[in-house]
């Protein structure tokens, strides 16, 4: 998992990638760090197409604003350079697989 240091970087993928997930989250999230590698495996495993970046929004507070992410974790993914799932706080990770699973078949397969 990459991370993004700027807010160019971050448009510069979505006008470049078809499909990306980013992963939201802070250092000290206790919840965010338990959860980030059954993100990376669920992508590594289910969806090797699609790129996974990680963002640091304490970090990056002008992409928090541009990206509307105020709670964390967050995944945000993008399809041909269009926000299409956001997930926020409390999410499942096969509910997640579900709603990723749905665009990625129209675009990859």
């Amino acid at each position: 998992m990459q991370s993004i240091s700027s807010l160019d970087e971050f448009h510069h993928i979505i006008s470049q990638e078809p499909a990306v997930l980013f992963y939201c989250s802070t250092a000290t999230c206790g919840v965010c760090t338990s959860i980030k590698p059954k993100i990376i495996k669920l992508m590594n495993e289910e969806f090797p197409k699609m790129k996974l970046f990680y963002i640091d929004i304490e970090a990056l507070p002008e992409l928090r604003g541009q990206l509307s992410v105020y709670s964390v974790p967050a995944i945000l993914g993008f399809f041909n350079g269009k926000e299409l799932i956001r997930e926020a706080r409390n999410f499942g990770i096969m509910e997640l697989a579900g709603k990723i699973d749905r665009y990625y078949g129209m675009l990859f397969e």
